[in-house]
């Protein structure tokens, strides 16, 4: 049965909002009169589901950060979300919050409600949640998400700009160089046969017009295929198999790998840390923190350590057997 929200005035005059369960319009306004309520505004509340618009990072880390602050003020939770789906202004942003509303309205945890909006959130925000929600300090881990979040896109953001510039020049000498082999060269393909004649065409430049032939031949083809294999590789890395393959190639890059590999170690490490300070058992923190790493293959080592410990050996164990935790995270 659908959901109406409404403004109201009640018999002092003063404001009302809230929302109604009904089967239709003429219904809301039948039970608001019996409540001796005036309407003011009723709308329909749109169907719970994924949301599809984009919501930009900021937007998302002062959404947590707010809701952080006014649950540590001792603002409940549904208040919380009321609150904030009203003041919102991002269209995208003010939807994901009133679907959280409803959800968590009719029970459902705050980290399984956004579970439903992963694309927006995101495993680690839902990891972190979820992590809070356990071990009683949801606005800590609120509060450390959206600075995460902040820190994240900072660092994205000097890094497009220290990039755009070499990026420009290779983009344009790619074009320069595409442009001179399909277009430019083959013009003066009859002078290079009177070279060819007499011998005198050197190999280098052999080479170069047998290039300027197979692309100006092959070219479109070549385009087709690549784009056809990029759509299948990525549509293959969004399975189980090519997203373990994706994180065990981003921890084996050079240079980057060791960054990407310490942030979900530092992750990991946060996460679990403040699990068990907070009094969770062992291995449910190990399970939220092993999800909270964003790391396939790291997830799969801690994971394997839970075994370990359900079965009554260290956690130390599995983890030095993965090549990918340092040995001082595994004496610690």
């Amino acid at each position: 049965m659908p959901h109406f929200d409404y403004i109201a005035r009640d018999a002092g005059g003063n404001r009302v909002t809230g929302t109604i369960e009904a089967a239709s319009r003429q219904e809301v306004l039948a039970q608001m009169a019996g409540r001796s309520l005036f309407p003011v505004e009723v709308d329909a509340q749109k169907a719970p589901g994924v949301i599809r618009r984009r919501i930009p990072a900021s937007m998302l880390a002062t959404t947590l950060s707010q809701m952080s602050d006014l649950l540590q003020g001792g603002v409940p939770l549904l208040r919380t979300l009321e609150i904030l789906r009203r003041q919102i202004s991002h269209v995208g942003m003010r939807e994901v919050i009133a679907d959280l509303h409803r959800q968590v309205e009719d029970g459902t945890s705050l980290a399984a409600a956004m579970q439903r909006h992963q694309r927006v959130f995101g495993q680690i925000t839902v990891s972190m949640v979820e992590a809070g929600g356990e071990g009683g300090f949801l606005e800590e881990s609120l509060g450390r998400v959206a600075g995460f979040i902040e820190m994240q896109e900072d660092l994205k953001g000097r890094t497009i700009g220290a990039l755009v510039y070499p990026v420009a020049l290779a983009g344009i000498f790619m074009a320069v160089v595409i442009g001179l082999l399909v277009f430019f060269v083959p013009r003066f393909e009859s002078i290079f046969a009177i070279m060819r004649e007499r011998g005198d065409l050197p190999l280098l430049t052999e080479c170069l017009l047998a290039t300027s032939r197979f692309a100006w031949k092959w070219g479109l083809w070549i385009a087709l295929v690549l784009a056809l294999l990029g759509a299948a590789m990525a549509k293959w890395l969004k399975t189980d198999q090519g997203r373990t393959w994706l994180d065990l190639t981003k921890l084996r890059l050079p240079v980057v790998g060791r960054i990407f590999r310490n942030l979900a170690i530092a992750r990991f490490c946060r996460v679990l840390g403040m699990l068990l300070a907070h009094g969770v058992p062992i291995l449910r923190a190990l399970q939220i923190s092993s999800e909270a790493a964003g790391n396939r293959v790291l997830a799969s080592a801690v994971v394997e350590a839970t075994e370990n410990i359900s079965a009554g050996q260290t956690l130390a164990q599995p983890l030095s057997r993965c090549e990918h935790f340092p040995e001082t995270i595994v004496e610690m």
